[in-house]
C-alpha cells in the first residue's frame, strides 16, 4: 500500500507535511510513545504516536531522528494532547523527509490500526493473485512484456529482463544502462544493487545456481532492493521462476528446427555428401540465402555444452544462426554477406567479467556459398584454436588472421606443435631466465624486421655489435644459422605457436 492510499480512505487523515514522499510503502502500522522507538522498528511501517514523548521541543529531532534511522514510512500524530502538531514536531519531520499525517481526535488509533492492517492483508493476498495472474498470462502466451507491465501496475516495482550480452529481452522501453549487465557479471554475490549516474538498480540472476552467469538471464530493478518489505523480494524469486519458464519455451533445441539445425551440423562435420547437406540446409529454413559464414566456439573450465550453444546463438542473435554441438564445440552457420567479427567483438567485451574462471574462444570463417559449408566449419574450428592457443579469458580469431602457415598449423596436432617449439625455443627462454637476457624478443625482433642488422637494432636500441653478439648467442645455444631462410622459417613458426 502506497501513501499517497491513506488519503483515500475514509479515516479523515490530514496530510501536514511529506506530499513529495506519498509513493513510498506501507508495510505495517505500529503504534509508539517512547523517545526512541528505533530498536522496535524494521523499516516501512506507519508510526501512530499520541506524543508522550515530547517534554520540550528539543525531543522533537530526536524521536524524529530516530524514526528516519529507523526508515519508517511516514509518522501520523493524534490531537488528543497537543491539537495540531506543534512547529517543530512539523519542522524535523520536513528536515528528515518524514511524511507527516494528522489524526483528528475523533478518530481512535485502533480505528486506524484496524482498517490499515485489513486493507495490508487483502494487498498481500492481491499480490499473490497477481503472481498466479502473471503465470496464467504466461502459459496463455502474452509474454514476458505483459508480465512485467502487470509487475510495475500492480506493485510498484519497474524490472527489466536482460540478456548477459546487454540484449533487452522485456521490460519498459527506456533501457537500463549497459553498466548493470557488467555490474552483473562480475558481483561477487547476488542479488546486488549497482548506482549509475546516482541512480540505484537490483540485479537478480533468473537462475543462479543452475546456469552459470555468463550464460544466465537476469533481472534488473529499478531501487533498492534492500529497502524492500518480506513479501516484494519473494515477488523476484516468484518472477525468476516466470522468466526462466518463457526462456526454456525460447529454446529451440526441441523444436523441429533446433533439431534439425543440430542435424545438419552433424552432417557438415562427418563428411556427408553435399547434395544432403544442402537438402538439410533447406529444411533448416536457411537455404533462401546466397551465402554463410561458420562460427566455432568453445569453452574451458564453466560452461556446458548446452549453455555454450545457447550463449553462442545469444551472441549471434539477429541473425538467425543454425547451431549444435560437436565434441563439446558448439557450431553456428549464420545467413549473411557480412563479417559478424564485430558484433562477437561487442559481445565478448561484455562478457569477460562473467567467465569467471573459464576461457571462451571463437572462431569466425570467411564468407561462403552453401556448397562450401564444410570448408567454412573447418576454418571457423581452425580459428577456434588458434584463439584457444592465445591463452585469454575471451578471444575470437577471424579468417583474415589465418595467414597459410596458421592454417597449415592449426592442422598439426598439439603435441607435434609443442615438441617443434620446445626443441627450438626452450634453450633460449631457459637462458633469458637464468641470466635475465633478452635472446627471444631480440630474435623476433630480428625476423620481423627480415633481418636487418640496422633497423633490428634500432628497435632493440642497442648497438649493433650488440646485436651481433645476442644473434651468435641464439646460433650457439639452438645449433641454427640465422643467415639461412630455412632456419628462419623454423624459428617464425615456432614463435607463431606460442
Amino acid at each position: 500500500m502506497r501513501l499517497r492510499s491513506l488519503l483515500t480512505m475514509d479515516l479523515g487523515l490530514e496530510l501536514v507535511t511529506g506530499e513529495e514522499e506519498l509513493d513510498r510503502f506501507v508495510r505495517w502500522v505500529v503504534t509508539q510513545d517512547l523517545p526512541d522507538p528505533s530498536r522496535y522498528l524494521s523499516g516501512g511501517e506507519l508510526v501512530l504516536t499520541g506524543m508522550q514523548w515530547r517534554r520540550t521541543p528539543a525531543d522533537s529531532e530526536l524521536f524524529v531522528g530516530a524514526l528516519a534511522r529507523a526508515k519508517v514510512a511516514a509518522l501520523a500524530t493524534g490531537d488528543a494532547r497537543y491539537g495540531a502538531p506543534p512547529d517543530d514536531v512539523v519542522e524535523a519531520c520536513r528536515r528528515h523527509r518524514i511524511p507527516l499525517f494528522r489524526v483528528h481526535e475523533s478518530v481512535a488509533f485502533a480505528t486506524v490500526t484496524e482498517r490499515i492492517t485489513r486493507d495490508l492483508s487483502t494487498g498481500r493476498a492481491a499480490d499473490l493473485s497477481a503472481i498466479l495472474d502473471r503465470h496464467r498470462q504466461l502459459v496463455s502466451g502474452t509474454g514476458l512484456g505483459s508480465v512485467l507491465e502487470l509487475v510495475e501496475r500492480d506493485l510498484g516495482m519497474r524490472c527489466w529482463v536482460l540478456s548477459s550480452t546487454g540484449r533487452v529481452v522485456a521490460g519498459p522501453p527506456q533501457r537500463p544502462p549497459t553498466a548493470v549487465v557488467t555490474a552483473f557479471l562480475g558481483a561477487r554475490r547476488l542479488p546486488c544493487v549497482t548506482t549509475v549516474a546516482g541512480r540505484p538498480y537490483s540485479l537478480f540472476a533468473v537462475d543462479e545456481f543452475g546456469t552459470s552467469r555468463a550464460a544466465d538471464w537476469l533481472l534488473v530493478f529499478d531501487g533498492d532492493w534492500s529497502d524492500w518489505t518480506e513479501e516484494r523480494r519473494a515477488v523476484t524469486g516468484e518472477l525468476a521462476a516466470v522468466v526462466s519458464l518463457e526462456r526454456a519455451r525460447q529454446d529451440d533445441r526441441q523444436s523441429a528446427e533446433g533439431r534439425l539445425a543440430e542435424e545438419l551440423v552433424q552432417l557438415i562435420v562427418s563428411d556427408a555428401k553435399p547434395a544432403e547437406i544442402i537438402s538439410r540446409l533447406q529444411l533448416t529454413g536457411l537455404g533462401s540465402s546466397d551465402s554463410y559464414v561458420a562460427v566455432a566456439a568453445a569453452a574451458e573450465d564453466g560452461l556446458r555444452p548446452r549453455e555454450l550453444r545457447s550463449l553462442l546463438r545469444e551472441i549471434l542473435y539477429g541473425a538467425t544462426p543454425a547451431a549444435g554441438v560437436v565434441d563439446g564445440e558448439a557450431i553456428a552457420l549464420v545467413p549473411t554477406d557480412r563479417s559478424v567479427l564485430d558484433v562477437i567483438h561487442a559481445a565478448l567485451d561484455t562478457l569477460e567479467p562473467g567467465l569467471g574462471g573459464s576461457r571462451l574462444s571463437i572462431g569466425v570463417s570467411g564468407i561462403v556459398d552453401g556448397e562450401s559449408l564444410r570448408g567454412a566449419v573447418d576454418e571457423a574450428r581452425h580459428a577456434r584454436r588458434v584463439a584457444a592457443d592465445r591463452h585469454r579469458p575471451a578471444c575470437v580469431v577471424g579468417h583474415d588472421e589465418l595467414a597459410t602457415h596458421m592454417m597449415l598449423l592449426a592442422s598439426v596436432p598439439d603435441e607435434v606443435r609443442r615438441m617443434f617449439r620446445l626443441r627450438l625455443l626452450d634453450p633460449l627462454t631457459t637462458y633469458d631466465r637464468t641470466n635475465n637476457a633478452d635472446l627471444v624478443h631480440t630474435l623476433e625482433t630480428f625476423l620481423e624486421a627480415s633481418g636487418s642488422w640496422a633497423r633490428s637494432a634500432e628497435l632493440l636500441h642497442v648497438h649493433v655489435n650488440t646485436l651481433r653478439y645476442r644473434i651468435a648467442r641464439i646460433e650457439e645455444l639452438t645449433g641454427r644459422d640465422l643467415s639461412r631462410l630455412a632456419d628462419r622459417v623454423d624459428f617464425f613458426l615456432a614463435l607463431a605457436l606460442r
